[in-house]
């Protein structure tokens, strides 16, 4: 008699030939004779995942976590499926939260959960940006509107006189003089936005934030203080990177990204909320 873990087992085979859709009948095939076990619907969900069908991959991580809410793989996949979902602000929580387990856990997930919590903010930050840029554009254009509807009552007003010609003429200058300086103001604006992203290499290697207190290591690796003593008192006394041996008596302040970092915040103060 076939079980649920056999089927589970010929699920994980067709994963590993990525045959998805196969994984997932074998998945659901094991759900049906036993519901109520959570790995089944994460192994589905990753299946879901690979075929692009998030919101299948949300119902079965919901399932899942419903059942155990520290399974790690429930709030990472997701934050991924989530992610794809433009709902970012959700996505970060499960995959902060899949970070903070994995890490409270000690289990490896690789830079596989700090890789999609980057991409998620700056997923989320493009969001931000396309819709500050297009509000500047809307704002840009209601000023111009503005200056030509001014333009126009006061040629209106003084068709009548003597000295129209003239009069109409210096207006028609002047307005379009204010038409350049506003315009030149916006694109000074948009200058800037286009330089507004964080360099990774100012970010650190294990939050892929930007680092605050940045500390190197023996082997030549800068990572974020906070961040190093954590995933030495979590995980181990290693070097993330190079797997060498650590400790936190080995942390060396890099003063000089320190300074390189304190420097880029002052020219670019919105990075505070990058």
């Amino acid at each position: 008699m076939t079980t649920a873990v056999d089927l589970k087992d010929q699920g994980n085979k067709c994963f590993s030939l990525r045959k998805y859709d196969d994984a997932v009948s074998y998945y659901s095939k094991a759900i049906i004779k036993n519901p109520t076990t959570p790995t089944f619907f994460t192994n589905r969900a990753l299946c879901y995942l690979k075929l692009k069908q998030w919101e299948l991959a949300c119902q079965d991580c919901r399932k899942a976590l419903d059942m155990e809410r520290t399974l790690i793989k429930g709030h990472f996949f997701l934050g991924q499926a989530l992610v794809e979902l433009a709902h970012y602000d959700e996505a970060l929580t499960s995959l902060k939260r899949a970070h903070e387990l994995a890490k409270d856990q000690k289990i490896n997930f690789g830079d596989d959960i700090a890789n999609a919590l980057r991409m998620a903010k700056k997923r989320r930050w493009n969001v931000i940006e396309e819709k500050r840029i297009q509000e500047e554009i809307q704002l840009q254009t209601y000023i111009n509107n503005l200056i030509k509807a001014d333009k126009e009552r006061e040629i209106e007003a003084v068709q009548e006189s003597e000295n129209a010609d003239e009069e109409i003429t210096a207006i028609e200058e002047n307005h379009q003089k204010i038409i350049s300086q506003v315009n030149g103001l916006f694109s000074q604006l948009d200058e800037r936005r286009k330089k507004r992203d964080v360099p990774d290499y100012l970010c650190g290697r294990i939050s892929f934030e930007l680092m605050r207190e940045p500390v190197i290591t023996p082997s030549g690796i800068t990572y974020d203080k906070k961040d190093i003593t954590e995933h030495l008192q979590r995980v181990g006394h290693f070097d993330p990177v190079t797997r060498t041996d650590l400790t936190s008596e080995q942390l060396i302040p890099n003063l000089a990204m320190k300074e390189v970092i304190d420097n880029f915040l002052e020219e670019n103060p919105w990075a505070e909320d990058y």
